[in-house]
């Protein structure tokens, strides 16, 4: 008897049959990440079936249409079964189910803000495609605040300002960014260096520019 896989939950155990018994799609034009598909199927299990296509229609028996690359990792992984719906159809729908299945996850977007917020409440990042790497460039572009619209460069051009930010806080979740132009950096670059010069070091800059800030405030 062969024994029960412990990848495959017990709801999918009725569908498993035999890795190799199954065939990829003969002209599958998607290319997969096998290694993040394997820790997938390492951390996760297999949560949903790969879609198998009879053949009756197609004398291609046992056709991987939808999951190729989970059944490719799965072998690696040394899988002797997975899990597998069934469908019969022919050359054309064959087709359109290869294609579309791909297609659709193109297609997708993300509300990234919320998937900033969901990855970072993951203590472990195992099995679902990203890397620290990966979630905290993902949390640099949704930390900022939406563009601003600046309807000139304030040189008396009437070109659009140059937008870029200033970011501060110890940690990366607890930073703050703000958007500022061009030739506001290039301000606070000036009184940056006029700072240095004139305390031959940056020690207490930031406090600096804030009194310098608060005491043009009580000026005007």
């Amino acid at each position: 008897m062969t024994p029960t896989p412990a990848n495959i939950p017990e709801l999918l155990l009725p569908l498993a049959v035999p890795t190799v018994d199954l065939t990829p799609y003969y002209r599958n034009p998607r290319n997969g990440d096998l290694p993040s598909i394997a820790e997938s199927l390492t951390v996760n299990g297999q949560y949903r079936a790969i879609v198998v296509n009879k053949g009756t229609h197609t004398g291609r028996h046992n056709e991987i249409l939808a999951g190729n690359h989970t059944h490719a990792a799965a072998q690696q992984l040394g899988w002797e079964q997975i899990a597998v719906t069934w469908v019969d159809v022919d050359d054309d729908a064959a087709a359109r189910i290869v294609i579309v299945d791909n297609r659709t996850n193109d297609l997708a977007g993300y509300d990234s803000v919320l998937l900033a917020e969901i990855l970072s409440d993951i203590p472990d990042l195992a099995g679902t495609g990203y890397d620290r790497e990966s979630v905290d460039r993902l949390l640099d572009e949704t930390s900022l605040p939406e563009t601003l619209e600046l309807t000139s460069d304030g040189a008396g051009t009437g070109a659009a300002a140059t937008v870029d930010y200033l970011q501060w806080g110890y940690l990366q979740w607890e930073s703050k960014r703000v958007r500022i132009t061009s030739e506001e950096v290039e301000a606070l670059n000036a009184i940056y260096t006029k700072f240095v010069d004139d305390t031959n070091s940056d020690l207490g800059f930031g406090w600096h520019v804030l009194q310098q800030a608060h005491e043009e405030g009580e000026a005007a």
